[in-house]
């Protein structure tokens, strides 16, 4: 077969178009982005962006050279509408390059110039139609390393940088709370990621080059323009610093060069914080839920009247506190708050007056801010005076410290007051942002301008008069300019030296030697004005830009009095009472109540309160037995809520509260399925409850609920035991609510002397049963599943059925089982942790005597033998 010639091969190339080269030139710059690409008034998406985007956005998808050898998708929107379309691309999980017209299509006889002007991403973005108010939008980058693992977060829009250290359980707990719209990770540990993290998140990876701590510690020092990160506390937090490093690679590479807003990075340190699992943060539904209509913590907790307070307050509730100080400090604010109604009235009324500080001055440093949004910059900081008097008088030194340390900024409240203009435009083409009397020359030009215009309406007049012509106008449109009108019928009263410019149906349009003269003038001085406007604009921004640290400090200073306020908001609607805390190891509740539950009940129904009291010495274990639908969940949330809310620094749903710090909250509370993962949901409960027994300290407090129901009745019953009997012989002795439905396992209080059995009462009625939702002392001595059942609506043959076999179990099985485990308990005297024992302090000499290092494989197998023998001997 003849080979064919290069011009033959040519040939057959489709055509492409200037415009289509343009576009390919710059696509292949953002190869994972969806490219706008503006043409006219429209921005278009070509091939696969353009599929994509008319899925997302729901419009129409055309195609460009139909039938042609070069014909692609073609979709597209007006240039107008790109906030109503951009925040769904963005959200749906896409990185969207724009790409505007960088010259006047009327000024080249060329292609017109284009460029990317920004690149916004689901985790960087300044749009307000992106962003939503009351939450971070945050950026994540995570980085796995040999001994731990980094992970820094960052909120462009407020300029928060946070980071951290810690093992991949640490790092999966706080990727659950910030939950980031974006995580940046190493291409090299991209399936570990997946691995240990899920794929919930919408993650980018980068090259491993970036993810280096030279590189990493360069650009931090030359941003930061430092000569270490000492002053930051993160210099030993090489994984730490190896993701904040990553985070402003991204931020150069997505067009975001004007970062000066970030002026600080934070460390979240882990020993200060309650430590809460992936699985308490999903179970006692803080932020979210799995069902779609349900009420969470924060919706019913958040009273904050400010942006910043209401993404402050999220924080918090994600770190509560532990030390107890800081937690009495939040406690007296609150309190006083709540003692003195007219002081919370005027901050609440001052809070309510200021906009998002935090996003606005971001706005500022990256020069976005429009003239409009700094008068809002003013008008709030305005209102943080009398809050800084208020607090500075007030007789609580927390608030008095507050008070002090508010920045009055007189001097950047002056400025903008007398260079704008009170009712500035949202845009500075839209003219008169600047104030009169800021600039001689703008006032002369205005003056000008202002006259110039009266003039045309006096040569209107004079014209009219002169040619006997009453309908004579002068207007002004932009192919012609300035131009006198007169109607058909006194077209024959026009005077021989008027140029004729357009003739319409009933009219003709007319110019004049003085007119022409007279739109130079007032044209020019137009443009001029619009020129000088935006110059002292401008100045004014990098002028204000020199005040981002102090609006930065006022706006945390104000985010955490709206925090404080919306505590004592929420004490006074509630009746919550303020906890004490104290240096014990106790929890003692009165009469305490679900937040959420609460709030929800109908109108004049009264919430069933319940005392819990659990210490290390006599109730360590409760074991609460109860049928389904009898409350026990509710019990146990309502314990970790109390806790969580008191070491926030809120008062609490309860008549008295007295408690020790806890460092650790776990539970495992309704059965999660996670069979996605082909995982079943037993083996999800055995995870997790697994995640619990390696952690757990002496001030955890453990929340477990119908443990072991996911297998057979037997193994269940066996699991549950042998999960209590560990908790309660743990050296560490940690706070346990235990809730089941195996009242088999109330023959433990007996056996162990800190395990306590209480069940929530029902009233057992003739036909049905009456839940009292009650927590009493004593166990339960049935389930009442069937009674429940009934309840249902289960066909009456069912239940019939259902109770014959129950009969039949219970007397087949008449506790022999569990009188053998008792037995073995009394004969053996054994327990998980004796650590009297001489063997155990033998093994532990064996095993520290080991240099893991230098063991080879095989010894390892063989001194575990030995290990084996040693235990086999005892």
């Amino acid at each position: 077969m003849a080979k064919k010639s290069a011009s033959e091969v040519k040939e057959k190339e489709p055509k492409v178009s200037p415009l289509m080269q343009q576009y390919n030139t710059i696509k292949a710059k953002y190869p994972d982005a969806c490219l706008l690409f503006r043409v006219g008034d429209f921005y278009e998406t070509f091939g696969e962006d353009a599929i994509r985007t008319a899925g997302i956005l729901g419009i129409t998808l055309t195609k460009r050279g139909n039938g042609s050898e070069s014909e692609t998708a073609l979709a597209g929107f007006p240039h107008h509408s790109i906030n109503t379309y951009l925040p769904k691309l963005v959200k749906a999980g896409l990185r969207v390059a724009i790409c505007d017209q960088l010259e006047d299509p009327k000024m080249t006889k060329t292609i017109v110039k284009r460029g990317v002007t920004e690149l916004v991403t689901p985790g960087v973005s300044f749009n307000d139609d992106i962003l939503q108010s009351k939450s971070n939008n945050f950026l994540a980058a995570v980085y796995l390393g040999k001994k731990t693992n980094g992970i820094t977060f960052l909120d462009v829009s407020t300029g928060e940088f946070l980071t951290a250290e810690g093992n991949e359980e640490y790092i999966d707990k706080l990727l659950q709370n910030f939950r980031p719209s974006e995580v940046l990770v190493c291409k090299q540990q991209k399936a570990n990621f997946k691995q240990a993290f899920g794929e919930d998140f919408h993650v980018f990876y980068l090259e491993d080059w970036i993810y280096k701590e030279d590189y990493a510690f360069e650009s931090l020092t030359k941003h930061f323009q430092t000569n270490s990160l000492k002053g930051f506390g993160v210099d030993d937090f090489t994984e730490a610093i190896i993701t904040s490093g990553a985070i402003l690679y991204y931020l150069s590479e997505t067009q975001h060069n004007k970062i000066q807003h970030i002026t600080n990075i934070q460390r979240i340190a882990e020993d200060a914080y309650v430590w809460m699992d992936r699985f308490t943060i999903r179970n006692l539904e803080l932020y979210h839920s799995y069902n779609p209509n349900a009420v969470t913590l924060i919706d019913v907790i958040d009273k904050t009247l400010s942006p910043m307070g209401s993404r402050l307050l999220k924080r918090w509730l994600a770190l509560p506190l532990k030390d107890i100080n800081k937690i009495k400090d939040r406690h007296e604010v609150v309190a006083y708050l709540k003692e003195n109604s007219e002081e919370l009235n005027q901050i609440q009324y001052q809070i309510k007056q200021i906009s998002d500080l935090e996003r606005l001055i971001s706005k500022v440093a990256t020069g976005k801010v429009s003239p409009r949004e700094v008068i809002y910059l003013k008008d709030s900081l305005d209102a943080i005076i009398p809050i800084k008097t208020l607090a500075l008088q007030s007789k609580n030194e927390a608030l008095k410290t507050i008070g002090d340390s508010l920045h009055a900024c007189e001097l950047l409240r002056e400025k903008i007051g007398t260079t704008l203009n009170p009712d500035a435009p949202v845009s500075i083409n839209k003219g008169n942002a600047i104030a009169f009397g800021v600039n001689a020359e703008l006032d002369e030009l205005r003056n000008i301008s202002s006259t110039g215009k009266g003039y045309l309406e006096a040569l209107e007049k004079r014209e009219s008069e002169n040619t006997g012509i009453p309908s004579l106008k002068i207007s002004f449109n932009n192919v012609f300019g300035y131009y006198i009108e007169v109607r058909n019928t006194h077209k024959d009263k026009v005077p021989a030296e008027w140029i004729r410019k357009q003739t319409l149906v009933n009219a003709e349009r007319y110019i004049t030697e003085e007119l022409k003269e007279y739109e130079s003038k007032i044209l020019g001085a137009e443009d001029k004005i619009s020129q000088l406007e935006s110059m002292l604009y401008e100045q004014l921004v990098n002028w204000m830009a020199t005040y981002i640290k102090p609006v930065q400090l006022n706006a945390n200073l104000i985010a955490q009095i709206d925090c404080l306020q919306s505590f004592a908001q929420m004490a006074i609607e509630n009746k919550y009472v303020q906890p004490e805390i104290d240096e014990s190891f106790d929890l003692d509740i009165k009469d305490g109540r679900h937040p959420v539950i609460e709030k929800q009940l109908p109108i004049g129904t009264p919430y069933i309160s319940n005392d819990v009291f659990l210490d290390r010495d006599t109730q360590q274990l409760i074991m609460i037995t109860g049928p389904n639908m009898s409350g026990k969940s509710a019990i146990l949330r309502q314990t970790a809520l109390i806790v969580l809310l008191a070491q926030m620094g809120s008062f609490v749903p309860a008549e008295k509260v007295r408690m020790g710090i806890v460092d650790k909250i776990f539970t495992r509370v309704g059965a999660s399925d996670n069979i996605s993962m082909g995982e079943s949901t037993f083996m999800v409960e055995m995870n997790e409850t697994a995640s619990i027994l390696n952690n757990i300290s002496d001030r955890s407090l453990v929340l477990l609920d119908e443990i072991g129901r996911g297998t057979s009745t037997y193994d269940g019953i066996s699991i549950a035991w042998a999960i209590a009997e560990y908790l309660h012989e743990h050296p560490s002795k940690a706070k346990t609510l235990f809730a089941t439905h195996y009242h088999e396992l109330n023959e433990m209080e007996g056996i162990f002397e800190r395990v306590q059995n209480f069940n929530v009462s029902v009233k057992e009625l003739k036909d049905t049963v009456l839940f009292i939702r009650k927590l009493v002392k004593g166990g339960s001595e049935h389930s009442f599943g069937i009674h429940v059942a009934k309840m249902a609506g289960m066909p009456q043959t069912v239940i019939q059925k259902a109770q014959k076999i129950l009969k039949k179990l219970e007397k087949d099985h008449s506790g022999e089982a569990l009188n053998g485990i008792k037995a073995e308990k009394d004969e053996m005297q054994l327990s998980f942790f004796n650590l009297d024992d001489p063997l155990l302090e033998d093994i532990k000499e064996e095993i520290n005597s080991l240099d893991i290092n230098t063991l080879t494989p095989v010894e390892a197998l063989m001194k575990l033998n030995e290990l084996k023998k040693m235990l086999l001997k005892k």
